[in-house]
């Protein structure tokens, strides 16, 4: 097992990471009938995805001897309704690109743009994923 949750009650959960015990709580969003006071179910998912994408591409990074600490994502989400569900997630990332050529740059966003829960996502959901090299 991964994780075990509580539902608190009030449309709040509590998660915990079973091999290292952190936890994280989720909270129903103001505009579907909870506080907005934690991230919701459908913030977690786009945190996923952008914190997948650097992870994978910092993998691959150490492995080419380059590091991306300090690394900026910013992670948008978009909802539709009927049925309620994210239609659109925009990750935007500024990476440091000061000595980090053009092949390498393309092999690390290819890394990124093939993350596992990019892979994990329906094929209906729109991902737009900018990388901005900063020099």
């Amino acid at each position: 097992m991964t994780a075990s949750i509580v539902y608190k009650g009030e449309l709040r959960c509590e998660c915990t990471h079973l091999q290292s015990g952190t936890v994280i709580e989720t909270d129903a969003p103001t505009d579907n009938r909870g506080k907005g006071e934690r991230f919701s179910p459908t913030d977690t998912v786009c945190v996923a995805l952008g914190t997948c994408i650097i992870t994978t591409m910092g993998i691959r990074a150490a492995d080419m001897q380059i590091n991306l600490a300090g690394t900026k994502l910013a992670v948008t989400k978009f909802m539709l309704s009927e049925p309620r569900r994210i239609g659109k997630i925009t990750v935007s990332l500024e990476l440091p690109g000061s000595g980090i050529d053009e092949k390498n740059r393309f092999i690390l966003q290819k890394i990124g743009d093939n993350c596992p829960v990019m892979k994990s996502l329906h094929p209906d959901l729109e991902v737009i994923i900018a990388y901005s090299w900063l020099d």
